[in-house]
């Protein structure tokens, strides 16, 4: 099955397999990111996370557009 996969993507099988290992290390660290907030950070941080975006001069004008099916 390896050696297929390597095949179809016009790889030698040990460059398959290093770029693969490669994805799945890179994807185990940034599952892994940790970062300790103390008390006061934490309820700060989570405040941003449930606060709604204001949303940008650029956003506004393009919701206030007509769409271009009704043009």
């Amino acid at each position: 099955m390896l050696s297929r996969a390597a095949s179809l993507r016009g790889q030698k099988l040990s460059e398959f397999m290093l770029a693969s290992a490669r994805r799945e290390a890179e994807a185990a660290i940034l599952d892994q990111r940790t970062f300790f907030l103390d008390a006061e950070s934490h309820e700060q941080f989570l405040a941003m996370l449930d606060a709604s975006p204001a949303p940008s001069p650029a956003l506004e004008k393009l919701m206030k557009r007509e769409p271009l099916w009704n043009r």
